[in-house]
């Protein structure tokens, strides 16, 4: 994936450890990338699990709101389906 510079783009300069340094050089080579690519694409995975991470969990948090609900939904209804027999 070969991404050209546009006009939205901006210049972000990290201090990372020389071993994560060396790290990208080496997988940016095997990948046949540019270390930038890298980072850039790097950051876009790492942005986007914390996203459907955050997503998941306000997920979670509704069914659990919507549960409570459902229960006492049922539990109003419980004699009524008795009635029909």
């Amino acid at each position: 994936m070969v991404q050209k510079s546009s006009a939205k783009d901006v210049r972000l300069n990290l201090i990372v450890p020389l071993e994560l340094k060396r790290k990208l050089i080496k997988t940016a080579v095997i990948q046949g990338k540019k270390v930038s690519a890298l980072v850039r694409e790097s950051i876009e995975e790492k942005l986007a699990r914390v996203e459907r991470k955050q997503f998941e969990e306000k997920m979670r948090e509704a069914y659990l709101e919507m549960s409570e609900e459902n229960l006492d939904t049922v539990e109003e209804f419980r004699y009524v389906d008795a009635e029909n027999l």
